[in-house]
């Protein structure tokens, strides 16, 4: 007999969905594996992890959505739950940024070149509707209580406030993360990661109730795929265009009007 059924009812979905995230994990690292072994060519290299990465990351984060909807009570499980996948993500997901907001700092910061940009960008935006799909195939099986096929593709706006707020709500978590993201580069990889999370963490809580704090345009394109059929334009600016606009801010302070205060400031003091 199996020892979930000791359980009550809750418990049982909850073992279950965290039980399909970390198979969901086990899966695309396995896949990583093979793809780092068998693919030799750049492109398909690149392609290819991107892809799974985003795939792991947006499948994730639907379960997650969904175990937040049934314990609204219970915000500190959920922020637990949060901390923990971007932990797992941090670690399992090396070498690719599950997000296109990260592609764009790298290209404009001179690390990437537009060609594996624009390979990455797609690979994430294709994961991103597979990963719907296959999440909704997944709960089709009703493999617990709550899931159920029909939500994932209904829209359930997360926009609790109104545009100019959710856009900036969206850029400063696009520009603190990808700002911490950019200077821990630095710092010893296991203690990054948790930095990471634990700031990841805190942006969920701080602008969870406002716009999902979600500063990933992909991500966002494989949650509220119905939100973005029915309200583009709002959906459009306060998911892909607010976290860009985060991104550009954030290397035009650090790359540009810093050192230029910088250098005025060490002007002055010579003269």
């Amino acid at each position: 007999m199996s020892p979930l059924l000791g359980l009550r009812p809750e418990l049982q979905d909850t073992c279950t969905s965290l039980g399909l995230m970390l198979s969901v994990v086990l899966l695309i690292g396995l896949a990583r594996v093979v793809a780092r072994q068998q693919l030799h060519r750049p492109v398909a290299h690149a392609f290819v992890l991107e892809f799974l990465a985003t795939f792991q990351l947006c499948c994730c984060t639907h379960e997650l959505q969904l175990l937040s909807e049934q314990h609204p009570a219970h915000p500190t499980w959920t922020l637990t739950l949060v901390y923990f996948f971007s932990l797992v993500h941090g670690l399992t997901l090396v070498g690719t940024s599950s997000n296109p907001c990260g592609v764009m700092m790298q290209m404009m910061l001179g690390g990437m070149s537009p060609e594996t940009g624009a390979v990455r960008l797609l690979a994430q935006l294709v994961s991103a509707l597979c990963s719907r799909y296959c999440t909704s195939a997944l709960w089709n099986l009703g493999l617990t209580q709550y899931h159920v096929s029909e939500r994932s593709f209904a829209c359930k706006n997360p926009i609790q406030v109104d545009l100019f707020k959710a856009v900036i709500t969206e850029a400063v978590c696009s520009f603190l993360f990808h700002s911490a993201l950019l200077h821990f580069q630095e710092v010893r990889t296991k203690l990054r990661i948790h930095l990471l999370a634990a700031l990841i963490t805190f942006l969920v809580y701080a602008g969870g109730s406002l716009t999902g704090a979600v500063f990933n345009p992909a991500l966002a394109l494989s949650l509220h795929f119905m939100c973005f059929d029915e309200a583009f334009p709002q959906f459009f600016i306060v998911y892909w265009l607010a976290p860009s606009l985060g991104i550009l801010l954030m290397i035009l302070m650090f790359s540009f009007f810093l050192p230029w205060l910088h250098n005025n400031h060490t002007i002055n003091k010579k003269e």
